[in-house]
């Protein structure tokens, strides 16, 4: 974590408070949802390697690995292309040196793909992510503020969008709405960061969401507590966030039955 890219100079993260969260979040998955999850084995020559969404989108049986647009990161392709194979998905690897593509840029919101054009995705990367997965649109979303589109949004339940207050996240999500055929409804939440959250629909548990916790942000945690059809679920994130990690960041959803 301390060689972890960061946009903005801040507090030195706490190791041990960040190891805690992560296996809560881990534990969250396994213990309480009851998913499988696989974990990729620690890199310590990359230090952004915890980040697994950047790194590859999945969509049905398809699996995309990502060229990061940051150079230092390139290599974390390789752990997550091993246990992708190891789960039989239809690999697709982004190889165009001219094309960059961060998975924190990508929102799937379940019927088409917004791709965030940032310090980190370009619009070949973009392109080649349309090419992947021809079944569904793909528009890009210009992102200047922030390090990734997902740093202020991302999807809270089948057609509703988090997102966060500030100018350029309701511009985003303007732009979002005018490309789109299809009208979302949209949750917004006081803080960017808080609109990061992890929804997932989960056959014996409904519709369940994984959100900040109230002691990191209060007034976007009593936005969620509306969400009464929802299991929700308060994760605290401290310690990732001040290297630009949010709640998406540290996995990557796959849908498949349990015969793994």
């Amino acid at each position: 974590c301390r060689q972890a890219l960061r946009s903005t100079v801040g507090p030195e993260v706490d190791f041990a408070r960040a190891e805690r969260e992560h296996q809560l979040y881990v534990g969250v998955l396994r213990g309480k949802l009851g998913l499988q999850v696989l974990e990729l084995p620690a890199d310590e020559s990359l230090p952004d390697c915890v980040f697994v969404e950047d790194v590859a989108v999945v969509c049905e049986e398809t699996a995309l690995i990502t060229r990061p647009g940051a150079p230092s990161r390139r290599k974390e392709v390789e752990a997550m292309k091993r246990v992708l194979e190891s789960l039989n998905l239809n690999i697709v690897e982004m190889v165009d040196e001219n094309a960059t593509l961060d998975g924190g840029d990508v929102l799937f919101t379940g019927r088409e793909f917004f791709v965030g054009l940032s310090r980190r995705t370009n619009q070949r990367g973009a392109e080649i992510l349309a090419d992947t997965f021809k079944d569904y649109a793909v528009s890009t979303v210009p992102v200047h503020d922030s390090l990734h589109l997902k740093s202020f949004c991302s999807m809270a339940g089948p057609n509703l969008i988090a997102i966060g207050s500030s100018e350029a996240a309701q511009k985003a999500l303007k732009t979002m709405q005018q490309m789109s055929d299809h009208r979302y409804d949209k949750l917004t939440v006081p803080d960017n960061a808080a609109a990061n959250c992890v929804y997932l629909n989960i056959p014996s548990k409904g519709h369940v969401l994984l959100h900040r916790a109230p002691e990191e942000y209060p007034e976007s945690a009593k936005v969620f507590e509306k969400l009464k059809d929802h299991m929700l679920i308060p994760i605290a994130n401290t310690e990732l966030e001040k290297v630009d990690g949010l709640l998406t960041c540290c996995s990557v959803l796959i849908n498949k039955t349990s015969e793994l």
